[in-house]
C-alpha cells in the first residue's frame, strides 16, 4: 500500500502538464494540502550536513527554516540525514532550544513549534532532507505519518530525476543511465503522448510500486512484455499482440 501510494504522489504531479512549477515546487503543495502542516520544504544533503541548496518551500518562512539549518549546521533536517530516521519533534517548546541552541530559539521565535524531518537517501547515499511544519504543537497520527513518509519516497525520486537530468549532480547518488532506460523512456514517451521527463518520472514511480528496478521494468518495456496504459498514469498492462 506505501509503494501504492507513492505511485500515485509521482503521477500527481505530472498529471497538469500545463502546470509552469517544478517538480519539488508540486510535491510540497501536495504534501502540505494532504496533511495538517503549514510548510514544507525540501532540501539537498551532503555527508557534510545541508549543502545550503533548497529545492523548493512552500512559503518564506520555510524557506527561511532550511537556510538557517543550513547556516547553523545543526537542526532536525541535519540529525535526519545523519541518522538515516525521521526526526520527530512535535513540541519544540519543551526540549527544542536546549537541543539545539541557536536554532531551537530562531524558531520559536518564528513561531514554528513542530517540526517533522524525513530523510531522502539511496542506501547509505544521503540525498536530501523533507521537512514539515506547523505553527501549533501536536503530533502526527499514524496514518499521517504513513502518508509522510510516502511524501518523502517521492521526494527522493523527484530528487533522482532532477539529478538524471543534470541539474544536481554534485550532490544526489547516480543513477541507472543506460541505453535501455533511455529506450524505454522514449517508449512510454509515445505510448502516453507526454514529455521525455514525465516518461522517465512514470517510469520511476512504477518501480517504486512494484519494487522492481527501473532498469528491469525498461528491459520489460523495450522486449515488449509490458506497455504502459495511458488511462491510468505509471501502471502497464500486458503487451498486445
Amino acid at each position: 500500500m506505501h509503494n501504492a501510494r507513492v505511485a500515485e504522489i509521482l503521477s500527481a504531479l505530472t498529471h497538469d502538464r500545463a502546470d509552469a512549477t517544478s517538480l519539488p515546487e508540486r510535491l510540497c503543495a501536495a504534501c502540505l494540502s494532504a496533511l495538517p502542516i503549514t510548510g514544507v520544504g525540501v532540501a539537498l544533503m551532503t555527508v557534510d550536513g545541508p549543502s545550503g541548496v533548497v529545492l523548493a518551500a512552500t512559503d518564506g518562512l520555510a524557506r527561511q527554516l532550511e537556510e538557517l539549518q543550513f547556516a547553523l549546521g545543526e537542526g532536525p533536517c541535519v540529525e535526519a540525514s545523519d541518522h538515516g530516521r525521521p526526526m520527530l519533534h512535535s513540541d519544540l517548546a519543551v526540549a527544542g532550544p536546549a537541543r539545539w541552541p541557536r536554532f531551537g530559539a530562531a524558531v520559536i521565535e518564528a513561531g514554528v513549534h513542530a517540526i517533522f524531518a524525513f530523510p531522502l537517501r539511496v542506501g547509505a547515499i544521503r540525498v536530501g532532507v523533507l521537512d514539515l511544519y506547523r505553527d501549533t504543537p501536536g503530533r502526527l497520527t499514524t496514518a499521517e505519518l504513513a502518508d509522510a513518509t510516502a511524501f518523502a519516497d517521492a521526494a527522493t525520486v523527484v530528487v533522482l530525476h532532477l539529478q538524471d537530468h543534470h541539474a544536481f549532480s554534485a550532490f544526489a547518488a547516480p543513477i541507472d543511465g543506460r541505453a535501455e532506460v533511455h529506450q524505454a523512456t522514449g517508449m512510454i514517451t509515445i505510448q502516453l503522448g507526454i514529455t521525455l521527463a514525465e516518461a522517465l518520472l512514470r517510469l520511476r514511480a512504477h518501480a517504486y510500486a512494484t519494487g522492481r528496478t527501473v532498469s528491469a521494468i525498461a528491459s520489460d518495456v523495450v522486449n515488449r512484455r509490458m506497455s504502459f496504459d495511458g488511462g491510468e498514469p505509471g501502471t502497464m498492462t500486458q503487451d498486445r499482440p
